[in-house]
């Protein structure tokens, strides 16, 4: 959406001049050239999302489904930490980790998982 820019305000800028000269031609009140222009406007933009595959809706997708799934894994891992599901539990996590990490309850001394995991999210951010 941001690389359309330019091109929208070329496009606007071509337009706006295209509907003055159009409605000097044939009489048109302030209101209908305005009227004219935001219609070929808004088809044009329309045109170019559907050219370049960028449709607005389309950056706001990830949020809609992106937050509420953190907040749902947010909150079922913190009811695993703090025992609200019972010792049962407790007793897996301490016991059930894997390579470096055998207690799942014990901070990270390395550092390793954190760091990875805040590359990784960077990576996708900037990709």
């Amino acid at each position: 959406l941001e690389n359309l820019q330019p091109e929208i305000k070329e496009l606007a800028k071509r337009l706006r001049y295209e509907v003055s000269v159009r409605g000097k031609q044939l009489g048109w009140s302030e209101k209908v050239a305005r009227l004219h222009f935001s219609k070929n406007m808004r088809r044009m933009v329309t045109e170019l999302y559907v050219r370049d595959n960028c449709h607005p809706f389309k950056a706001t997708l990830l949020l809609w489904v992106q937050v509420p799934m953190w907040v749902c894994v947010s909150l079922a891992l913190r009811n695993c930490s703090v025992g609200a599901l019972g010792s049962a539990v407790q007793e897996q996590f301490s016991s059930g980790g894997a390579l470096w990490f055998t207690d799942l309850t014990a901070p990270d001394s390395t550092w390793i998982l954190p760091v990875s995991l805040g590359l990784v999210n960077l990576l996708l951010v900037e990709v």
